[in-house]
């Protein structure tokens, strides 16, 4: 069945609607280009005025190629033969006699966008879910259907080149003003204002819209050169060479402007296939069906959270009221013990959607009817029809109980009870509840507006409609939620403490702080653990790690050195003193720290055994929690890893690189580095029972006895995530909910 449904008009112009059957969304499937054709031989026959190609979904045009095209082409070749196919289909749509019109609302997106580049004319709505991009890069790809040389020649090389490195997806308003289309226009007028540029025959080619200075770059080769050369060297400072997307993306944009269009085209082709076949774009590629897959999880039909409530004001309670406002829609009552906690959450949003009103993305009036959704109380005033309370007090047991007990005194029965811990078991959050079977953890990770992850934790008594109900409210708020085991550090705290002790412990060996974050960010993380520790605050850290020894056993042990840094004050960023110095100028190391510390410095690892030893300890600690059940499979573990801590992208997930490297490779790496610290003995789970040596074995019994219960557009997006932790004690400290 063709998804390509043709109606002609009195006027000879054809409108041709654009409907996968059985999908929400438009997808480029294998057999488009044989159904284009078709259309197009049709439009012909019929010797049409015009084509008008619109979608028959309400909110996207075309999302995208199908993905899993991506998957049968098992050779370069294969590769090579779609790109070239989609180049072919799109040649023949821009050369018939008669125009073709995109008429697009909601996302044209990859080969969407590809597609509405190859007509002759663009018109949008001005809807906020109309988007515009060509993000392939995210995929570890380059737009292999003509985009690389189509774009420039609208938008200019400069513009061209940012959205196609950044994966950036282009509001109505600002593709019009680009350039990029023709026209926007609201909905209702759309097909009449598309169907008018059918009549006015084939468009003719014009100049990009561009100022003074960007003119004066890209209309010589000196200027080009300069704009291909910067590009360059930016791509490998973000990237530390590790994605050759970017690179293969300015190479084909070079193409467009240098080469003859054959060769400039075959350049794409090209580039495409060899990114096809790269394993980099097959980890993005993973984590693209991962992320999808995951959306089908919990899918009951139950209660949607329309009405939420937030205790604390203070920097996290202030980021989950904006996200459940702005992105949910949902009604938020937050609550404070101080008018001023109440003030600062409100304000925190105001300054938020202010900047998205200078950028012209919001008006002012869509600024003012946000706000109008988030209003502030020092009482329960307004909690009887509250849907989800979502508590972000300080770290402390007792009084995350008193919360529990006073939202059952002024809440309906049904409300949900979610308690942003980054520590503490939920289990004991709800041991004196009433009704315990709402309560359930829903641990963010900070700036909330930004972290695309969050852990949902129910614990054993926890409703499954519960955590149904608050999964898909996660959603709503724009998150990648995955439900984790209620035993301490979760999942993504339990990996992260061995990972950033090891480095601690290596710099108490000599090593020096510069090239141990040096090492770390090479292997692919965002920011070094120790530069990560100074962000999050050496004092939070301090309070996580004896929750997670206790329950988990000295392997979690931090370094005893470390309370010499707070003792004196130096607890990171926010006092300016804690590894590094902080100033107006940025930051370097404190050469003082080493005295503090009682270590001289003296290197004797290269990077990558530095590396190795911090990333191993964190992947036998994966392995740990997916073989006690803390995650329910390793997709949740790569995807938590990912979205919660930074962990390279390019290398899938923990799980995906532990499959990749070897579990015997990786066993035998661990055992190396026990010889001198048992913290690497490798977990039991890895270790296949015939080959497990009788020391390992007895590390393991010793473990048993132990209860075992069940963290990135941006290069402090690892460390923001952390700050969740102990809900950003120093703020809530200061402006959150107290014991009544």
């Amino acid at each position: 069945m063709s998804v390509f449904n043709y109606e002609l008009t009195d006027s000879k112009v054809a409108v041709v609607t654009i409907d996968v059957a059985d999908e929400k969304m438009n997808t480029l499937r294998a057999s488009f280009a044989d159904d284009l054709s078709a259309i197009l031989k049709q439009g012909r026959d019929d010797n049409i005025t015009g084509m008008v190609f619109i979608s028959g979904k309400k909110d996207n045009f075309i999302a995208g190629a199908d993905i899993k095209m991506l998957d049968s082409a098992k050779t370069r070749n294969d590769a090579l033969e779609l790109s070239e196919m989609c180049q072919q289909a799109f040649f023949t749509m821009a050369n018939q006699a008669y125009p073709t019109v995109a008429a697009i609302h909601g996302a044209a997106l990859g080969g969407g966008l590809e597609f509405a580049l190859a007509c002759d004319y663009r018109v949008c709505t001005d809807s906020d879910i109309t988007k515009l991009g060509l993000p392939e890069v995210q995929l570890g790809l380059l737009p292999g259907g003509g985009g690389t040389q189509r774009l420039p020649k609208l938008v200019g090389i400069q513009k061209s080149l940012e959205w196609m490195l950044t994966g950036k997806q282009v509001r109505a308003k600002q593709a019009k003003k680009a350039g990029l289309v023709n026209d926007c226009v609201p909905q209702s007028i759309l097909l009449d204002v598309a169907t008018k540029f059918a009549t006015k025959g084939k468009a003719k080619p014009s100049q990009p819209k561009l100022d003074k200075l960007s003119w004066a770059l890209e209309s010589n080769p000196f200027g080009r050169n300069i704009i291909f050369k910067k590009a360059e060297e930016g791509v490998l400072k973000k990237t530390g060479g590790h994605y050759p997307a970017p690179i293969n993306i300015i190479k084909a944009v070079r193409a467009s402007v240098e080469l003859d269009p054959m060769k400039a085209y075959k350049t794409e082709a090209e580039g495409f296939a060899d990114l096809v076949m790269t394993e980099v774009s097959k980890s993005l590629r993973g984590i693209f069906f991962a992320t999808t897959e995951m959306k089908k999880d919990y899918q009951d039909d139950v209660a949607k959270v329309k009405r939420t409530a937030v205790l604390g004001g203070g920097l996290m309670g202030a980021g989950i009221a904006h996200v459940s406002a702005v992105k949910a829609k949902a009604l938020v009552r937050v609550k404070d013990v101080a008018q001023q906690g109440v003030s600062n959450a409100l304000n925190y949003s105001y300054k938020i959607l202010s900047k998205r009103q200078k950028r012209r993305i919001m008006s002012h009036a869509d600024v003012q009817q946000t706000m109008n959704r988030i209003t502030g109380t020092t009482d329960y005033s307004g909690f009887k029809h509250v849907d989800m309370v979502i508590e972000a007090v300080f770290e402390d047991l007792n009084l995350k109980q008193s919360m529990v007990a006073e939202i059952e005194q002024n809440c309906s029965p049904e409300t949900i009870f979610a308690s942003n811990t980054s520590s503490l078991p939920i289990a004991q959050i709800a041991e004196k509840a009433e009704r315990p079977e709402n309560i359930i953890g829903l641990h963010y990770f900070s700036p909330v507006e930004k972290m695309p992850l969050v852990e949902i934790i129910p614990h054993d008594g926890t409703s499954e409609q519960t955590i149904a109900r608050t999964v898909q409210f996660a959603r709503k708020q724009g998150k990648t939620p995955i439900v984790v085991k209620d035993k301490a550090g979760f999942y993504v705290n339990r990996i992260l403490a061995p990972y950033v002790n090891e480095a601690a412990n290596l710099l108490l060996a000599g090593e020096p702080i510069e090239k141990i974050d040096a090492a770390l960010v090479e292997f692919g993380f965002p920011v070094g653990p120790l530069a990560l520790l100074d962000e999050v605050g050496i004092d939070i850290g301090s309070k996580i790690a004896p929750i997670l020894e206790k329950e988990l056993g000295d392997r979690f042990k931090a370094p005893d050195a470390f309370n010499r840094l707070i003792d004196s004050k130096r607890l990171g960023r926010k006092t300016g003193r804690g590894f590094y110095k902080y100033d107006k100028k940025g930051k370097k190391v404190d050469e003082s720290v080493y005295e503090l510390l009682g270590v001289t410095p003296s290197p004797r690892l290269n990077k990558k055994e530095i590396a190795d030893r911090c990333v191993s300890l964190m992947l036998n600690e994966a392995a740990r929690c997916l073989d006690e059940g803390i995650i329910a499979n390793e997709r949740d573990g790569d995807i938590g890893a990912i979205f919660g801590i930074g962990f390279p992208p390019f290398l899938g997930g923990p799980f995906t690189y532990m499959n990749k490297m070897g579990i015997e490779n990786l066993c035998s790496q661990l055992a190396t580095f026990a010889n001198d610290n048992p913290v690497f003995t490798p977990a039991e789970c890895l270790m296949p029972a015939e080959v497990a040596k009788p020391e390992l074995e007895v590390v393991a019994e010793a473990e048993d006895v132990i209860e075992t219960p069940t963290e990135e557009e941006k290069v402090k997006t690892e460390s923001e995530a952390v700050k969740a932790d102990e809900s950003s004690a120093d703020d809530n400290l200061k402006a959150s909910e107290k014991p009544a």
